[in-house]
């Protein structure tokens, strides 16, 4: 597919399919243009507490007009943030601060869902902020063992320790604690984040899941872990609630190593399983778990949303997303069910308003707030 494909302007009285909404279970969002989970390293006192960026960050880009935004990675256990700076959702008091941000987002017609986490073997890193320092944060220096399915490291970063069947059991109760204060906290819904080379992600892939017991081995063991992690999850949160699902639906490993690892047919297959558990929408991503050549351009993980939504999962697309004609395409040709606008929205945190007018829609009927009305885009000006 040509992810540039030019798409006619709606008629007149017509809605993009960007600005349909949508409902899952008792969640009716208002729009298909939703704003990804991208960490901000912005918890500086080391807590997992959100702070005011948090708020303003989240808070300005409900006000733009993204139907559901979904907060950044939240650590379900200490040991599992990536960086001390990470956000968590671990305790009361981070559910409690979170709370605050929830019901901002609300008060903008938007819906918000945050995405559990555990980072596995890529623990324990500085944060990924330009010109900072970069790599592992020693245990001498405050930072700490990181763990994984077996132990094999991520090329440059610690080794970590081999989870036994007792700490398997630990996390999949810590995502499911998370889940219930996420309720607490007023989340619309939960996403489980299995992608990015994460604890998750590195249990699904050959290529870095070695182990020989139920946990391992072929498909039915290396998915054992996301299986046991989503019905705890769904379990916690009841039946109201949606829960998502990213998965890395490609290592995009054929170049670089001799396995392809866990690739888009068994990413497929494991969305058809979780789809049919109840799961509400796997949101697509991909690479992150071993070093790889990746043909990154626009709309270049768009044919892996494609492949997973044949399966017949309500399916996210992701990458490199940028403009509205071409967000648009990605709904019309049933790639996806809706888009995530990730680094343009870093950009731009009214991408949605601008969209709306580059796709012929009246401002009156486009998602600003009452308060910025008088800038709104028109044909006019």
């Amino acid at each position: 597919m040509t992810q540039s494909t030019a798409v006619p302007a709606p008629s007149a009285g017509s809605v993009p399919r960007l600005f349909e909404p949508v409902t899952l279970r008792s969640l009716t969002v208002k729009n298909r243009v939703w704003l990804p989970p991208m960490c901000q390293y912005s918890c500086f006192a080391g807590d997992g507490v959100p702070t005011d960026w948090h708020l303003v960050h989240l808070g300005a880009r409900a006000q733009g007009g993204f139907g559901l935004l979904i907060a950044e990675a939240a650590a379900v256990v200490p040991d599992g943030r990536i960086s001390p700076n990470d956000a968590g959702i671990w305790n009361d008091e981070q559910a409690e601060a979170w709370q605050r941000v929830v019901d901002f987002v609300h008060s903008q017609d938007a819906a918000i869902a945050i995405q559990l986490a555990h980072a596995g073997r890529k623990a324990s890193t500085h944060p990924n902020f330009y010109g900072g320092p970069k790599g592992v944060i020693a245990e001498a220096d405050g930072g700490w063992r990181p763990v994984a399915p077996s132990a094999e490291q991520y090329p440059g970063l610690a080794l970590p320790a081999e989870m036994t069947k007792d700490d398997i059991a630990e996390v999949v109760a810590a995502f499911a604690a998370g889940a219930r204060r996420a309720v607490a906290a007023g989340f619309d819904a939960v996403e489980i984040h299995g992608a990015h080379g994460y604890l998750i992600h590195s249990f699904l892939s050959p290529l870095s899941n070695h182990r020989d017991d139920e946990y391992g081995g072929d498909f039915d063991g290396r998915t054992r872990l996301v299986r046991e992690v989503y019905a705890a999850v769904r379990e916690a949160v009841g039946e109201d609630m949606p829960v998502f699902v990213r998965l890395s639906a490609s290592e995009w490993a054929e170049d670089d190593w001799d396995d392809q690892g866990f690739d888009v047919e068994q990413a497929a297959e494991l969305s058809a399983l979780l789809t049919a558990e109840g799961c509400d929408l796997i949101d697509v991503s991909s690479s992150g778990n071993v070093p790889a050549t990746i043909p990154v351009g626009p709309g270049y993980q768009v044919p892996l949303a494609g492949e997973i939504a044949a399966t017949g999962a309500t399916t996210g697309a992701v990458g490199l997303l940028t403009e509205a004609n071409q967000a648009e395409q990605v709904l019309v040709s049933g790639d996806a069910d809706v888009v995530f606008i990730g680094r343009a929205a870093l950009r731009d945190p009214a991408w949605p308003q601008r969209a709306a007018f580059d796709l012929g829609m009246d401002w009156r009927e486009a998602p600003y707030p009452d308060q910025y009305t008088r800038g709104a885009f028109r044909a006019s000006h």
